[in-house]
């Protein structure tokens, strides 16, 4: 299984449920419908990181508010938010419990990848600052 995949999928869900009157699962299908294979464990990992993060949507923003202090949750760019939602949602409310800094070195590779210049070290600060 590649949970890096899952992490973009569950990242392009997300994002397009930020921007769109969507519904999830519709948002999950079209994201999964323009992804090169995938396997069934890939699959199950990024259902269960988007569904993981939209439950606990709230209390994953109050943890980022909490430790971003220059920027506010809705004013944070998409890409750079929803990654830092899912990182939240794995170091936080994932029952499979990781390595923190595992967690963060993949939103930061995620945020290298669809983010700006400036997403990489972004969302590093934030999460870095949480596991503190």
């Amino acid at each position: 299984m590649s949970r890096r995949q899952a992490r973009e999928v569950a990242l392009q869900a997300l994002f397009q449920l930020d921007y769109n009157e969507i519904d999830q699962t519709d948002a999950y299908d079209a994201v999964l419908s323009e992804t090169p294979v995938l396997s069934d464990s890939a699959r199950e990992y990024a259902k269960l990181l988007l569904d993981g993060t939209k439950a606990h949507l709230a209390e994953i923003d109050a943890w980022i508010a909490k430790n971003s202090t220059e920027w506010k949750v809705d004013r944070m760019p998409g890409v750079d938010r929803n990654i830092t939602r899912i990182a939240v949602f794995e170091l936080q409310f994932s029952e499979e419990k990781m390595v923190p800094n595992i967690i963060i070195n993949e939103a930061v590779e995620l945020a290298k990848k669809f983010g700006t210049d400036a997403s990489a070290r972004f969302v590093n600060g934030i999460l870095g600052s949480m596991i503190k």
